[in-house]
């Protein structure tokens, strides 16, 4: 499924409890991300999976859209409900969204 940065920025304010996760490298995350983003990298994500929690929605956001489909596809087949943002950091602040 997808969200677009305007739904994710609403999910941010709203408080309905989303889990937001940056799937991109340690090297790109430190020019910032999205405030209450976790950092689990995609190559990290199958073996951080107890990490998240399976009753709330996650979010996987990346560079482009391309990592996060893919941990939005790993993310469903281990049984979470999962969301990706096409586009993802760059229309995120194109849009004018905030970074942390």
């Amino acid at each position: 499924m997808e969200i677009t940065p305007a739904q994710l920025a609403e999910q941010l304010t709203s408080g309905r409890g989303a889990q937001i996760i940056d799937v991109r490298e340690s090297a790109e995350v430190a020019g910032g991300m999205i405030p209450g983003a976790r950092h689990i990298a995609l190559g990290e994500l199958g073996g951080r999976l107890d990490d998240l929690d399976k009753a709330r929605p996650v979010i996987a956001i990346c560079r482009s859209g391309r990592r996060s489909a893919a941990a939005a596809d790993q993310l469903t087949a281990a049984g979470f409900t999962a969301y990706t943002v096409p586009g993802g950091m760059l229309d995120w602040t194109a849009a004018g969204f905030p970074v942390s």
